[in-house]
């Protein structure tokens, strides 16, 4: 028994539904930034599985299904922080000052 079990899962129902906004505003704003978000995507994903797999352990579900969707959580993360941290080939934006001359 789990103190505060029904707390848990109103908590991770919220922690889910954070999720589910926060993937549907990655995936509108990655249509306008051409995906160069995918780190933002991956993080939404990650938070919904996580969700997903606490409350499967809090309804005691068996079979493996709460240790896959946190494995893939895990991995969901993990991606995430090495797609985020990948250097951006964009061109520098171009300086004002080289439009104006000195004076």
């Amino acid at each position: 028994m789990i103190i505060g079990h029904r707390w848990w899962i109103l908590i991770w129902y919220g922690i889910l539904t954070i999720g589910v906004v926060g993937l549907l505003a990655s995936f509108s704003w990655a249509r306008q930034t051409h995906w160069r978000n995918l780190d933002e995507v991956l993080r939404a994903i990650g938070t919904i599985t996580v969700s997903l797999g606490m409350l499967l352990f809090l309804y005691d579900v068996t079979g493996g299904a709460a240790e896959t969707l946190l494995l893939a959580a895990l991995l969901s993360f993990v991606l995430a922080f090495v797609v985020g941290r990948r250097p951006d080939h964009r061109p520098p934006p171009p300086d004002d000052d080289e439009a104006d001359p000195p004076q």
